[in-house]
Order: structure tokens, then sequence, then C-alpha cells
């Protein structure tokens, strides 16, 4: 059964003012009664105010009542996970998320369910989603780069058409989708995707997945958590490789659809990107192969379990510094009490 767009919430955050795009997404939601919200920083706008967006500055996202919120810190895109948090104790069915500068298109607004009817992908190891939508050699951001020439020779076929249920939904993004520094270099754009049948990856099959036009359903709320003590460009990577381990715990599969959005994009220093994706290009089919051997236990019950052993396995690793892990508690901890919130958060 699809869910009408109005019960779930829509989750960015933003040092800008209120740019085309978020009065975009402010103006959409409000007439579709869609929960906006916008989590701010300390380089936010002091004086922000948009109709049909309920933001959040610094002070107010420290007087809710979540211990992640003492906790988080200043100038971090997982001060994302403050809206994850408003929206779950809000009761909201699902949650969409994207960024500042990602317009909608009419898709984007479109009733959510998180049974999806696609073409499976079963093979095992890394697969270029990219490739199930585009004849050109583009990439997501966080594929590892030492895969990219076998994946370029696996066939892109597409199996029957069959319902799966994928409680994580990744939308592409046309002109400027979400490709590495060294693509952004070195090839060319823009590009927009070939609107076609969603694909499911199953279990073992291995592709990173950003948080520029994604949806989580409940059952993985918990798998929304956005690392801190890693790199800008790596937070979202890293954390769709937690996610898919955890969705394979569960017999539950990721998706990735056709675009709803189109991104005009924030300016960028290139070379600061690459240097913040040098550690996913050194080490992200090595969190896959590492994530891939643990021992974790089967279903939905375990996840928050899980999710620390995927965490402690990241920072064994040398990946993630150790001061994660009271993010990761208090996290868990304000999902297991996410009920007990008020539902007016406003304060």
């Amino acid at each position: 059964m699809k869910i009408p767009v109005g019960r779930g919430s829509l989750v960015v955050t933003s040092i800008s003012g209120p740019n085309p795009v978020l009065k975009s997404l402010a103006d959409q939601s409000l007439q579709r009664g869609v929960h906006f919200v916008v989590i701010g920083d300390s380089k936010s706008p002091p004086d922000f105010e948009l109709p049909g967006c309920d933001f959040y500055p610094i002070e107010r996202q420290k007087k809710l009542p979540f211990s992640y919120a003492k906790l988080c810190h200043e100038k971090s895109y997982a001060r994302k996970n403050i809206g994850y948090l408003l929206s779950i104790a809000r009761g909201s069915k699902f949650i969409v998320e994207t960024d500042d500068d990602n317009y909608p298109n009419p898709g984007f607004w479109q009733d959510r369910c998180a049974i999806i009817e696609g073409s499976p992908v079963s093979r095992r190891g890394w697969v270029n989603a990219y490739s199930y939508f585009s004849d050109t050699s583009i990439y997501p951001r966080g594929f590892p780069l030492e895969e990219l020439a076998a994946s370029a020779r696996e066939p892109v076929s597409r199996a029957e058409i069959s319902a799966f249920h994928c409680p994580i939904q990744q939308g592409l993004a046309d002109r400027n989708p979400d490709v590495d520094a060294i693509y952004r270099m070195l090839l060319p754009l823009p590009i927009d995707f070939r609107p076609d049948t969603p694909i499911v990856l199953k279990a073992g099959s291995w592709c990173p997945f950003n948080s520029q036009n994604t949806v989580f359903f409940p059952e993985v709320f918990p798998l929304l958590y956005l690392p801190t003590f890693c790199t800008f460009r790596m937070t979202d990577i890293w954390r769709s490789f937690v996610a898919q381990r955890l969705l394979w715990t569960c017999g539950w599969h990721l998706s990735f659809h056709s675009s709803t959005v189109w991104q005009d994009r924030n300016k960028h220093n290139l070379l600061e990107d690459f240097a913040d994706e040098v550690p996913g290009y050194l080490n992200n089919a090595r969190i896959g192969r590492e994530l891939d051997g643990l021992d974790l236990a089967p279903g939905p019950a375990a996840l928050h379990d899980n999710m620390r052993r995927s965490y402690q396995k990241l920072i064994e690793m040398g990946l993630i510094l150790d001061q994660e892990l009271p993010l990761l508690e208090a996290w868990l901890t304000d999902l297991h009490a996410a009920g007990t919130f008020p539902s007016n958060l406003s304060s």
C-alpha cells in the first residue's frame, strides 16, 4: 500500500539562507502537508524565515530532548541526524532526504511504498547502479576505483520484474549527478539519466548510495545515522555500506530508481573534495570486505547491536575515531525513546 506523501517528512541540512531550492521544497511541502525540516549550523543566517519550512538553528537544536543534540558537533553534515530524530518523534511514516541544491521534479512528491516493483540484481560484489540508467561511463561517488574495470565488463541486463521489500530507496539526480572529484575533473557533465524500471540489489551486491535523494522507511530508521568522525565526503557513503550490510541480515533490499531531482550544484573546491574522498579511494573496497565478513545476528531486533559492531569495525580499521561511539549510543538511546517525546517539538 502506498503511503500518502503528506504522512512523511523531508529533511535537509543547510547553512544557506532561503535559496531557490529551499523555497521550492518549502512551497511544495506546504501544499502537500509534508513536514519539511531544515537543520542549521553555526554558519546559518540568524534571520532564516521561510513559510512551509521548520527551521532549527543551533540554539533551538540544543533545547530538544535528544541526547544526541547535546553531543553533536558544529560545522558537521552529521547534524542532519537531528532532523531525522525530529521526524521519527513526530511519527513520520517515511523520511525523504535531499540537499539544498537539488530541485525536485514532480516525481519527487509521489506517494511512497516500501514494496518496489523492480528488476533484481543478484551478482555478488560491486555493482554500478548508474550503468542501469545510462550508457555513459559514469559511476556513483564512493564506488571503489579498483572495481570500476571489472564492473564495466559485467553485462548490464535486466532480470524479470518482481516485487521486493526495499525500505531504503535511492533516487538518482540529473544534470549534476553525485560523482566523485576525479570524475568531475576528468569527465563530462551535465548528464541526465534514462527513465527506466528500478533495480533492486540483493544480498551480496554492493553499491554506494548517498544522502541527496533517498527514502527510508520506519523499519530502517536506525540506519539513517550519519557518522561524525570521518570526512564530509565519506559520511553518507560509509553509512550506506553499514546500511547495506544490515539490510541483508533482515532479508531486505536496496533499490535505485530514475531521477526525481536535478542538481544545480553548490560551489565546491574540487581539490578539497578530492582530499576528503582519499580515505574512500583507499578503503571503500576494504570496508565492503570487512563488513561482509562480520558474523552478524539476523533479524530486525539485532539492528542496534549490529550497528555497534559495524561501526566498531570501522574504528578498528582506523577509519573512524573512537569518539564516534558516544554519539552512536546517544542516537540509539534517542531512537528507543522517540515514542515518548512530545509530538510538538517546537521549543
